[in-house]
């Protein structure tokens, strides 16, 4: 089985949301960093001229490479990533390894309707 990493930035009042959404395309959990710090092409100005980092949430799903794409354009559609400057972005990484998922893996096979055999690649 081979796995993706999608990672998205996002503003924290969307996360649910977006979890949610994810699990509907098929991702099976995520981790979630709070409060991680943000800034645009444009850093944003308040009082006195100060820059204002924005607060995101960071998304980290460990998904599996056939659902992966179906996942990561449902957050960008419904985060609205491209229509919205500043809503957030999201990528997707190649995963050469993966432990501690076995549990995962199997939900994954019975869902898909194959039968599990051996270790992840």
């Amino acid at each position: 089985m081979r796995f993706k990493m999608i990672i998205a930035f996002v503003e924290p009042d969307r996360t649910e949301e977006l979890l949610t959404e994810a699990r509907e395309a098929g991702a099976s959990g995520a981790t979630v960093i709070s409060n991680a710090r943000g800034e645009g092409r444009n850093p944003v100005r308040g009082v006195f001229g100060l820059e204002i980092a924005a607060q995101r949430d960071v998304l980290m799903l460990l998904v599996d490479q056939t659902c992966a794409r179906k996942v990561l354009e449902r957050l960008a559609e419904v985060g609205e990533f491209d229509e919205t400057p500043g809503t957030g972005i999201a990528l997707q990484l190649d995963v050469e390894d993966a432990l501690g998922v076995r549990h995962q893996m199997i939900d994954l096979v019975e869902r898909m309707g194959e039968s599990w055999k051996g270790e992840p690649r």
